[in-house]
């Protein structure tokens, strides 16, 4: 969006000097110091969100460290349990068919969705005691109004504070890459403090009690990477868009807050349904379930990007650029 202009701006040909009365640049001894203190206070406040991230993912992790210590294998599980996100958000980005997203951003998107998701764990701790307890309509509450709002915005943030300011986000679709980069991040501190408690809890062995629970969380990791990944698209969709750019941040966050939101509350629910009315055992009804649900709303992110990469192929076209060599709609562009 272009820069707004002061009427005496506007109006200046170029050759009066408009410091301090319609534009402005550090120059004397003050404006460096007011410049420094800002740069300071800015830097400052990220510098603290992001060491208080780091405290409360460290106290997180203590029990999975320990744990995987004691019992190697149990890292084994750690890592299992998040291979199909990590399929999942690898297959979003070796789709992108305009430029590759450069290591060290996915990375670094990784390792903030990683810590701001403990911010998600303090603040879903803190109010579920206040809203399970409301009979009828508590947990139901908590779902669509805090697990599914807030986990969804802290992934978004490890997007916005960092790739989403670099000269490498230069498409919308790569906001989906990132935000499903930040959905595996999260998934995968959630899965071993999960998969920790679970097996510090068990009266059976740590196989036994390690594997049930990390297939439980293997199902769930997809779930994050396709929801983060639809509000990564609409946060793309804001970089390009800056007149609009808060509402299409809203609408992204609100999507995948609904959807998350919705797997929450239905997935105690519906599958036990299921096993009641047909004669199967409520593990396969649950297995069922949850890879239905992702189906329908991969499905949704697939037709999203599947359209903008058709529009690419054929506005590239319209300009006379090279053709991309792709056949189908989703196969990979040469890289």
């Amino acid at each position: 969006m272009q820069r707004r202009r002061d009427p005496v701006e506007r109006a200046s040909d170029g050759s009066t000097d408009l410091y301090d009365v319609s534009t402005w640049e550090p120059r004397s001894a003050v404006d460096g110091l007011a410049y420094s203190i800002y740069g300071a206070i800015s830097y400052g406040l990220r510098a603290i969100v992001l060491g208080v991230a780091i405290a409360i993912t460290l106290a997180l992790l203590v029990q999975p460290v320990r744990l995987a210590i004691e019992d190697p294998w149990l890292g084994a599980f750690f890592g299992l349990s998040i291979v199909p996100a990590a399929l999942l958000a690898g297959f979003i980005w070796y789709t992108d068919i305009t430029t590759s997203e450069p290591l060290g951003l996915l990375v670094a998107t990784f390792l903030l969705a990683v810590l701001f998701a403990t911010f998600a764990a303090v603040v879903n701790s803190v109010m579920a005691p206040i809203l399970q307890p409301i009979a009828y309509v508590g947990p139901i509450l908590f779902f669509y109004l805090i697990v599914g709002p807030v986990e969804e915005a802290v992934k978004l943030l490890a997007v916005r504070v960092f790739a989403y300011r670099s000269d490498s986000f230069r498409a919308v679709v790569d906001g989906a890459v990132y935000g499903a980069v930040a959905g595996l991040g999260f998934a995968a501190i959630e899965n071993a403090i999960y998969i920790a408690g679970t097996v510090e809890a068990a009266q059976v062995g740590t196989v036994t009690a390690a594997t049930g629970i990390a297939t439980v969380r293997a199902l769930v990791g997809p779930g994050h990477v396709i929801y983060s990944a639809i509000a990564g698209y609409y946060l793309g969709l804001a970089k390009f868009n800056p007149r609009y750019a808060g509402p299409l941040v809203v609408k992204g966050l609100l999507i995948a807050a609904f959807v998350h939101a919705t797997y929450n509350v239905t997935v105690g629910i519906v599958p036990g349904a299921i096993a009641a009315t047909y004669p199967i055992g409520d593990g396969l009804a649950f297995v069922g379930y949850v890879i239905v649900y992702d189906a329908v709303i991969g499905y949704y992110l697939y037709r999203k990007l599947a359209r903008y990469r058709r529009t690419y192929r054929e506005t590239r076209d319209d300009t006379g650029e090279p053709p991309s060599s792709e056949l189908t709609e989703f196969e990979p562009s040469q890289r």
